[in-house]
């Protein structure tokens, strides 16, 4: 089975592609509609540590029930972020790499070590 360490992201896309053409859905996979379906999914990985305080989240990251689910709920919010760049064109790795340069500028390592 591939994992991240051997599987690109261009390759993740076309999974995806894939599995959208196969079913005919490029019709419903407009901007808007991608944009919703993300929110709905982060919304759903939310809902596993509703009520539960920081210490205990970390710990139930770790139970295999709750990691499984939280994983489906991630791999659903990927799915639709990777449809979404598909769809607009968007290069994700571009998009990462310089947006992760303006947080450097914005959040220099000196001045934020260890604090929000």
């Amino acid at each position: 089975m591939s994992t991240d360490q051997d599987t690109t992201v261009a390759e993740l896309r076309q999974l995806i592609a894939d599995f959208i053409r196969e079913r005919d859905w490029e019709q419903f996979h407009d901007p808007k509609n991608l944009a919703m379906a993300i929110g709905t999914e982060a919304a759903e990985l939310m809902e596993h540590f509703r009520w539960v305080k920081n210490d205990e989240s970390r710990d139930m990251a770790c139970d295999p029930e709750v990691k499984a689910k939280a994983g489906e709920e991630l791999a659903d919010i990927l799915a639709f972020v990777l449809s979404f760049a598909n769809t607009a064109g968007i290069d994700i790795t571009t998009s990462l790499k310089a947006k992760m340069a303006k947080n450097d500028k914005k959040y220099p390592a000196d001045q934020y070590k260890g604090r929000y």
